[in-house]
């Protein structure tokens, strides 16, 4: 068992020593993209949303080195066809992204990377023979084993966030990702899928995704994986019943979110601290994304000032989510200011009127909280 080659399942079973809610119905939907065209994913959602549940459960479900029968056996994917056709079946590289800038300096992001996934590799098979480039060590190591990979990549675009003002850092790690996923001679060589979660979408490269071979499913639409974005309806309701929780309470603070096809999404996290805390709060004013709200909400923008106060008012305002970068740095208008906070779960998009408004009480009271700051720092 490595750290980045075949990490194991033990991350699963300690989520499941909690209290889980059963979102393993995601991995029905990946295993049939494998080896198919549509194999690269990336889903993107907002913080606290359970980004890190997702990938550690595809690690326990696909890595070959464990055995996870037991782990989800009765769980939702037991009942697809392709349960066992793909359980245990691959080596997996994760990489843990936010993990790893805390390991490195951000111009040793992609060397680091490299060397020590190399470093596993050859201890874990020491007859692949580790070329120069690290494309080709992973080409000699599928075809020693006869086997593809499967790579999960947490926090796809933490170096994105982290070194936002630093474009050689952000140049190097795109072309890196590049390479892996965007290379027509080796990528359907190596991976039989790949699937990245973030919070922000790809970064775009001029008007299109500098990944564009990946299918993107966002906050502003994640299509077929929305039940999987955050709790739904029926699962908060079924919680609220478990722990004789008011749940009219819970939907005041925590719902909010809603997608087609799904209807009311919950924060996950929000809704899982109130139960155990046996305390409705605003969860989020202890996070480094109610911090970083005031950087948002105080942008010089024509009309911005007045479109917050209308979201705090309760009103809806219409955005337009069209060529925003996909990054914390370029900001044309006050449209890719919220369109970033929609990604960011500060404010909930309905995709069929276009507008945005502020979800819930948990949020309305971070808003109200930072908008109080400014005025105060302004008499």
């Amino acid at each position: 068992m490595g750290i980045y080659l075949n990490p194991g399942n033990s991350g699963f079973k300690r989520i499941l020593g909690s209290e889980y809610i059963d979102k393993t119905g995601i991995i029905a939907k990946i295993n049939d993209t494998i080896d198919t065209p549509k194999n690269l994913i990336s889903i993107s959602r907002a913080r606290r949303f359970g980004k890190s549940y997702t990938a550690q459960m595809l690690c326990a479900y696909y890595d070959i080195t464990c055995d996870s029968k037991e782990l989800f056996d009765g769980l939702d994917i037991s009942g697809y066809g392709s349960y066992g056709d793909y359980l245990n079946k691959y080596d997996v590289i994760y990489l843990d992204m936010t993990g790893i800038i805390g390991e490195t300096d951000f111009n040793d992001i992609v060397p680091y990377i490299k060397r020590n996934i190399t470093s596993e590799i050859i201890e874990k098979y020491p007859d692949v023979k580790a070329e120069e480039g690290f494309v080709g060590t992973l080409v000699n190591m599928v075809t020693e084993n006869n086997r593809k990979l499967i790579m999960i990549i947490d926090e796809w675009d933490a170096p994105i966030r982290e070194a936002k003002d630093d474009e050689k850092v952000q140049k190097e790690y795109l072309d890196f990702l590049r390479s892996l996923f965007k290379n027509s001679g080796t990528t359907s060589r190596i991976f039989a899928a790949a699937y990245m979660t973030g919070i922000l979408p790809i970064k775009k490269d001029g008007s299109e995704s500098a990944l564009s071979d990946f299918n993107e499913y966002t906050m502003i639409k994640p299509r077929q994986f929305g039940e999987y974005v955050g709790f739904t309806e029926a699962e908060v309701r079924h919680l609220c019943d478990k722990h004789n929780v008011d749940v009219e309470k819970m939907k005041k603070w925590y719902d909010g979110y809603s997608f087609a096809n799904v209807g009311s999404v919950y924060n996950p996290n929000s809704v899982m601290q109130a139960i155990d805390n046996e305390d409705f709060d605003s969860y989020w004013t202890e996070t480094s994304a109610a911090e970083n709200l005031m950087d948002y909400i105080t942008k010089d923008f024509s009309g911005l000032s007045k479109t917050i106060a209308e979201l705090i008012a309760g009103i809806d305002v219409p955005v337009d989510t069209n060529g925003f970068a996909n990054d914390l740095t370029t900001f044309r208008n006050s449209d890719d200011v919220l369109t970033l906070m929609i990604h960011l779960g500060y404010v909930a998009y309905d995709s069929e009127k276009k507008t945005v408004h502020i979800p819930n009480e948990e949020i309305r009271r971070v808003f109200t909280k930072k908008r109080f700051n400014v005025s105060c720092s302004c008499d």
